[in-house]
């Protein structure tokens, strides 16, 4: 089965949006160079994007081991523009590698940039599929391996399983009782308090097919460990005001003005003219 390898590039490091025990993967500001910062809300991760920003996600291979990473924005695959799905194609990463992805692919050679953009803008809404907009996701996949040839162990023979059951019915003779555990205490009674009402939402934000740039890859083989992904990664986007509305996350008040000082200045300043 073919599948596409990505480029690898070297990156610095930076903290994931999401970590897990096969990749890291993080939402990457592609005008700004820096990392969106992750949001973590009953569950799930959220980053803030902007409209008109470019973007890429940055995926780490921190196994050992080649990885199949298939890629999906807004419920799209962004390799082959189909509704997405787990055993569709994707970017073999070799072990130890970080890549950007940055478009969806075009062609071995080019792809057409990701960027925030008003839902109605997005690629999956003007392919009349907008009902994921908002998440990106990353469906990971071990490489298969011939199994290896286990050695037996001897079985033992009748006189050390008998002795064996000996001392199982010495221990069981001289083990202690123990009191059942006592019910735990009863439920507090108090009443959680009420989170204030959430604020009304703006649009929310897709992701674009933005210009055309230079993304060369070649093709590879890959055999998958199994039918279903070892690890599968989502983050959620929107505005930021789209996040405060839903109360993901908290926005800060602004710092109280400074005290008033009897004597703000030493000398007498020139009146005005």
């Amino acid at each position: 089965m073919k599948t596409l390898l990505a480029l690898c590039l070297v990156l610095a490091l930076a903290a994931p949006a999401a970590a897990s025990q096969l990749v890291d993967v993080s939402i990457v500001s592609r005008d700004s160079r820096q990392t969106l910062a992750a949001h973590h809300h009953k569950g799930k991760t959220y980053v803030a994007g902007q409209p008109g920003e470019y973007y890429a996600v940055r995926v780490a291979n921190k196994s050992g081991k080649r990885l199949l990473i298939v890629i999906s924005v807004d419920g799209v695959n962004a390799i082959t523009g189909q509704t997405a799905a787990t055993e569709q194609s994707g970017y073999v990463l070799e072990s130890g590698a970080r890549t950007e992805i940055t478009g969806w692919r075009k062609s071995t050679e080019e792809v057409a940039g990701f960027y925030f953009t008003r839902l109605p803008d997005s690629y999956a809404a003007r392919t009349d599929r907008p009902a994921n907009v908002g998440v990106i996701g990353v469906a990971t996949f071990r490489e298969y391996e011939e199994p290896r040839p286990v050695a037996i162990a001897p079985q033992p023979s009748s006189r050390d399983e008998a002795a064996q059951a000996v001392e199982r019915n010495r221990a069981a003779a001289g083990a202690d009782e123990r009191p059942a555990p006592s019910a735990g205490a009863a439920p507090s009674s108090a009443m959680s308090p009420v989170p204030p009402p959430l604020q009304k939402q703006a649009e929310k934000l897709g992701t674009g097919h933005g210009t055309r740039e230079s993304s060369p890859i070649t093709y590879t083989t890959f055999r998958r460990a199994g039918n279903r992904p070892d690890e599968e990664t989502a983050i959620f986007y929107d505005s930021y005001d789209n996040l405060v509305a839903s109360g993901v996350i908290t926005r800060r008040p602004p710092p109280p003005p400074p005290d008033p000082r009897p004597f703000p200045q030493d000398f007498v300043p020139d009146p005005r003219r």
